[in-house]
């Protein structure tokens, strides 16, 4: 629906007359009106003007604090965010807490506490929730009305028109673009809200990727450890001739082996540690601070009680609920475009014309009025526009009922995830780990009664840090599943709101506002 303010010129006026006492009352000029018809047409051009004041007076404003405390009533409770506050903006605070958590060893939540405090991802999230807001105010907002003015002379005669003209449909279609604005802004705040639980899901994943590098590293030291000794015990056998070339350099293999992932896993735990410290937006000194837990959390003794995960998801999914939102707003902005089905321009203006003769009497005359335009439906019905704006819609319900499939969809695959991540941890703990740590001690014993060699000894040492590293690696991917699951229960697919946003109602207001219009 286009909204068009057309500019309208000004009118000639007829040369002024003398015989103005043959004319009749609305036609003489302002200064030969009686004073009470002066007075009356005064007092309506001063209505008018005030009614259009009061009209523009009720235009939206925009929200002192960017619309911030919404979108912490959204995320706050939240298990991925805990009692970590979101900032719109770093400030001393912020950078004193920070300080204050790096003293010590960080753990998951004061990483989650500090990367929303003073991450720039929860700064650019923020300052889009307030670019949204002030598209509200603006798409809720009544056009500016329009003043022409003209000045044309004709010989000694002066004319001086002026018009101000406003948009009526504007007025009219105002309280629907005020619904659509409220509806696009309250899925602005839960994309926010997304942003926020998205940083802190990913801290949580950095910060567990980084502890078990960081533990990874330091089992596979051990094991480089071990082949070192074995390589450099095999070299003496060799220069004794006890070993074989064959023998020494499948030893110096396994140190090189040994060397090489050491290097690799040295390299992935400095990787994620930077990772993690672009998360929290440190800088080089509280970067060079920052030192991390030896070990990762311990592994829970069971799984919690089955609950109705699917059912919470429909309920607490943000993207579900930014679809829904998004329905709404489209479904208000298909009934503007049946309202103005036919009829999707309307300018009103109210005129004043003043012609001055420049004789010797010096008069001059004075003509007030209104005037109205509107298009003439001849060739376009709006059907094209309807037919649009219902497609919108059934997009839209659509995409409704998309999210909420994938949502319980993707909370079934994240529960089963973490069910087998916790047996194949769980299993490590209960039964490899305790068979490792008693054949370590049966070969201990093996070897003090000189029935093993000290190669098999090595051997065993190294197998023992691999699978005590595995274990490791087993506890981590317990712990990603949990955040994966939180993340299906209350945020959304990885691109769930980036496609929701990609497909938004905004085109189906802006198809009726945009065109034309002041």
């Amino acid at each position: 629906m286009s909204i068009l303010l057309v500019r309208r010129g000004a009118r000639r006026l007829p040369p002024l007359h003398h015989d103005d006492a043959a004319r009749p009352l609305s036609h003489r000029p302002a200064s030969m009106l009686p004073p009470s018809s002066r007075a009356g047409s005064r007092a309506g051009s001063r209505a008018a003007l005030a009614g259009i004041a009061l009209l523009l007076a009720g235009c939206a404003s925009l929200s002192p604090d960017g619309d911030a405390p919404q979108v912490l009533s959204l995320v706050q409770g939240r298990p991925l965010v805990g009692e970590a506050q979101p900032r719109r903006q770093p400030d001393a605070d912020a950078a004193a807490q920070a300080d204050a958590l790096l003293h010590g060893p960080l753990d998951q939540e004061a990483a989650v506490r500090i990367a929303l405090a003073q991450g720039p991802r929860m700064q650019a999230a923020f300052a889009t929730l307030q670019l949204s807001d002030a598209e509200r105010a603006e798409a809720a907002s009544l056009p500016n009305p329009v003043f022409s003015f003209s000045r044309l002379r004709e010989g000694r005669e002066l004319e001086l028109d002026r018009l101000i003209s406003f948009n009526v449909v504007g007025l009219l279609s105002l309280p629907w673009r005020a619904r659509w604005a409220d509806q696009r802004q309250e899925a602005a705040r839960l994309d926010a809200a997304q942003a926020v639980l998205q940083l802190a899901a990913d801290t949580r994943r950095a910060w567990l990727r980084a502890v078990a590098d960081r533990q990874s590293a330091v089992y596979l030291r051990d094991v480089r450890d071990a082949a070192e000794a074995g390589a450099t015990l095999a070299q003496r056998m060799q220069k004794a001739g006890n070993w074989s070339v064959l023998q020494a350099g499948r030893e110096q293999l396994q140190q090189a082996e040994a060397q090489a992932q050491l290097s690799r896993a040295e390299q992935a735990a400095t990787a994620s540690r930077e990772a993690l410290v672009r998360l929290l937006g440190l800088d080089g000194a509280q970067a060079a601070r920052l030192t991390l837990p030896d070990r990762l959390p311990e592994l829970p003794t069971s799984l919690p009680a089955e609950a109705d995960l699917q059912a919470q998801a429909l309920r607490d999914r943000l993207d579900l609920r930014a679809a829904r939102a998004d329905a709404a707003a489209t479904a208000e902005a298909q009934g503007l475009t049946r309202a103005t089905r036919f009829v999707d321009a309307m300018e009103l203006g109210v005129a004043r014309n003043t012609t001055f003769a420049n004789d010797a009497d010096r008069s001059r005359s004075t003509q007030r009025g209104w005037e109205i335009g509107l298009p003439i439906p001849l060739f376009d019905f709006g059907q094209a526009r309807s037919a649009q704006a219902e497609a919108r819609y059934l997009q839209a319900a659509a995409r409704v009922r998309g999210v909420a499939l994938t949502a319980v969809s993707e909370v079934r695959e994240a529960e089963a995830a973490r069910r087998h991540a916790w047996q194949i941890a769980h299993r490590y703990q209960a039964e490899v780990l305790p068979l490792q740590r008693q054949i370590n001690d049966e070969m201990v014993l093996r070897y003090n009664a000189m029935g093993a060699s000290v190669w098999q000894l090595l051997a065993e040492a190294r197998v023992s840090a691999r699978t005590v590293d595995a274990a490791m690696q087993a506890q981590r991917d317990f712990w990603l599943a949990e955040v994966d699951l939180q993340m299906a229960l209350t945020g959304s697919s990885p691109a769930g709101l980036s496609a929701l946003r990609a497909g938004g109602s905004g085109a189906a207001l802006a198809s009726t506002t945009n065109e034309g219009g002041h």
